[in-house]
């Protein structure tokens, strides 16, 4: 069935913008696996603008549920990833200036250099994802330099989605969809796992959650965003009846 990572980063951000000890990013996770979470995700940037060193430490020690460590292909972040061993490490671009990661990994410009950096980690025995934009040829780039995992980004299927006012059936959105779905074949086909995630919310998360392959979706911001007013346990909770209802009407197909 169908799994959701959540992204605590937010969580960070908050106790960032005051430089204090709450709230904990740890017991977001907690919470969220009590809602229903299968994974935590978080992305140690290199500026540090929110999750923190210690905060990996201390997630890699005292949850329960897998780990994915979102992070920019640089020797620092490569050595921490070896020394505390989430269940995965992913690979996105990262720019000092971008409020949000803006697109997907170029892996075609830099295979050579992204190829020793997924041996680096597979050798740690760590489980190696890169986020990518739906591109034929970006997928076939990642099963060249080894990852296990493409995280197709769908930051541009929920842009579409939001502007033609959340109508599912715009040409638009379906066109959108329809890349990931394409995109999504092609990295099952060449025997990587498919996950998607970038600006999902409870509005536009079922169509991709009902899209064949996909095993698993990376959701933080909407979740956060959500749990301001209802508990982060329970906003995890709403998101994964969402995604579980697209699957089940998917394989009921």
């Amino acid at each position: 069935m169908i799994e959701l990572g959540v992204n605590i980063d937010h969580v960070a951000t908050l106790r960032q913008a005051r430089k204090t000890y709450e709230p904990d990013p740890v017991w977001a996770a907690v919470e969220a696996h009590l809602g229903g979470a299968d994974g935590i995700t978080v992305h140690l940037r290199e500026d540090r603008r929110h999750i923190q060193d210690h905060d990996v430490r201390r997630l890699r020690e005292l949850t329960h549920i897998k780990l994915n460590l979102e992070m920019a292909a640089t020797d620092e972040m490569v050595g921490i990833a070896c020394q505390i061993k989430p269940e995965m490490a992913m690979l996105v671009p990262e720019g000092r200036q971008e409020v949000t990661t803006e697109g997907g990994l170029d892996i075609v410009g830099q295979e050579v250099r992204l190829k020793d950096v997924i041996a680096r980690l597979a050798d740690a025995g760590i489980m190696t994802s890169v986020f990518i934009d739906p591109e034929p040829a970006q997928v076939e780039a990642a099963a060249r330099i080894g990852a296990r995992v493409c995280e197709i980004h769908t930051g541009p299927y929920a842009a579409a989605f939001h502007t033609k006012g959340r109508d599912a059936r715009s040409p638009a959105v379906l066109e959108e969809l329809n890349k990931i779905r394409v995109a999504g074949r092609a990295i099952v086909d060449l025997g990587m796992r498919f996950n998607a995630g970038h600006a999902l919310n409870y509005f536009n998360v079922q169509p991709v959650a009902a899209l064949p392959d996909v095993r698993e979706l990376h959701i933080g911001h909407a979740i956060v965003s959500r749990a301001v007013f209802v508990g982060l346990r329970e906003a995890v909770a709403e998101m994964k009846r969402l995604m579980r209802e697209a699957d089940a009407t998917r394989l009921a197909r």
